[in-house]
């Protein structure tokens, strides 16, 4: 197996986030893995290393977004220039309200991770790999985001600004050499239900891949 660029997952969970680690990790990318909980991620490293992958991660609330930008700093130093890179943060489900029970700081709180916790990513390694002429960007989002519903006005919101984001950033980055992607999940995700971790984290790995596709629904 061949040794290739790190492959870190920002908003990295027991889910899509570590099925994505192991899918990569197998195809010989190094592992970085960001998230806000201290403890959830040194249980998803241990999960990751009973499988033969070594993660490297660093803890950062992606709403702030300094801080997001000095873990990637700093999971980049350690395993390696980005080659690349999952935004795959999971929104709280208190924000999961009616359209008019819906408030400004709803909708504040979920564009600051959907949107400005994405901007932040992008722009800390972006440049590398515009320099490097490769790397990846990968989003994931639910189905509000081709499939808004008035009883989840949040996710809507955000996820449709998350979308336009992406499309603005591919359009910017593909003649450069930077493939961007994204996956929306119709339906709930997870073991046993419509979307299985691992089936999702083999489309990533074919978007990467085949650098071919900049939208992908899945339903």
């Amino acid at each position: 197996m061949s040794e290739k660029g790190s492959f870190i997952a920002v908003g990295a969970g027991p889910g899509l986030g570590a099925a994505a680690a192991r899918r990569f990790g197998r195809e010989g990318h190094r592992v970085g893995l960001i998230a806000r909980t201290p403890s959830a991620l040194s249980a998803l490293a241990a999960d990751l290393q009973r499988d033969g992958i070594t993660a490297t991660t660093a803890c950062a609330d992606i709403t702030d977004t300094s801080a997001l930008q000095t873990a990637l700093r700093e999971v980049e130093r350690q395993v390696g220039a980005a080659d690349v890179v999952l935004f795959s943060p999971r929104p709280s489900l208190d924000w999961i309200k009616p359209t008019l029970a819906t408030g400004p700081a709803d909708i504040q709180s979920a564009v600051a991770l959907s949107v400005a916790g994405a901007a932040a990513t992008v722009q800390a390694v972006a440049p590398g790999m515009r320099k490097r002429g490769q790397g990846t960007l990968l989003f994931t989002t639910g189905g509000a985001a081709v499939a808004p519903h008035r009883d989840r006005a949040v996710s809507a919101i955000a996820y449709a600004a998350e979308s336009a984001y992406v499309r603005l950033v591919n359009e910017t980055l593909a003649a450069d050499g930077v493939h961007v992607a994204q996956v929306t999940i119709v339906g709930p995700i997870g073991a046993g239900l419509t979307h299985e971790p691992d089936a999702v984290a083999e489309h990533l790995w074919d978007l990467h891949a085949e650098r071919t596709q900049a939208l992908l629904v899945l339903r």
